[in-house]
């Protein structure tokens, strides 16, 4: 790995760290669909399509974060049955409500940002610049979508908090 110039003893720790955040990914991408092609209701039309454009981009961040694993020089862990171990995301029924599938997600989210926070936390330790700005990112986009998808789920009447 000298053409990187990391540490490889550190680089591994990070590359551990993008594992799991890889097999979180793909639990995430899976719900998505699952709730893409399950939701009813009122918010189909909404919500259908928000789906579908989140689990859109879901698939180009797995594919990221295994060539951000390949260019560390490791390999990325690629066997369902390996995610559904590593994962603190868990798979969810199909037959919930909207709002419901509106929290787990939310669920996640806070998931999914615990693990790249942790994983920006080892990659500074190992001076890996190229996975910080990867994943800091990633963390924007995601509490965007966060927030966007809390806000769907407030009362009309609901206001945000005054600073």
């Amino acid at each position: 790995m000298n053409y990187l110039n990391l540490d490889t003893a550190k680089t591994k720790k990070t590359v551990n760290e993008l594992n799991i955040l890889l097999a979180d990914y793909h639990l995430y991408y899976q719900k998505l669909r699952n709730f893409h092609w399950n939701i009813i209701g009122e918010n189909f039309f909404d919500l259908h399509i928000k789906f579908e454009e989140m689990y859109n981009d879901t698939l180009i961040k797995i594919d990221e974060v295994a060539e951000r694993i390949l260019t560390l020089r490791f390999q990325p862990v690629s066997n369902l049955s390996d995610y559904i171990k590593m994962s603190e995301i868990k798979e969810s029924p199909s037959e919930i409500k909207d709002s419901e599938m509106i929290e787990v997600l939310l669920e996640d989210h806070g998931t999914l940002l615990v693990q790249m926070r942790k994983t920006v936390e080892t990659a500074d330790a190992g001076g890996d610049e190229g996975t910080i700005d990867l994943l800091g990112a990633y963390i924007r986009e995601l509490e965007k979508t966060s927030w966007m998808l809390d806000t769907w789920k407030m009362n009309k009447t609901s206001n945000h908090k005054k600073s």
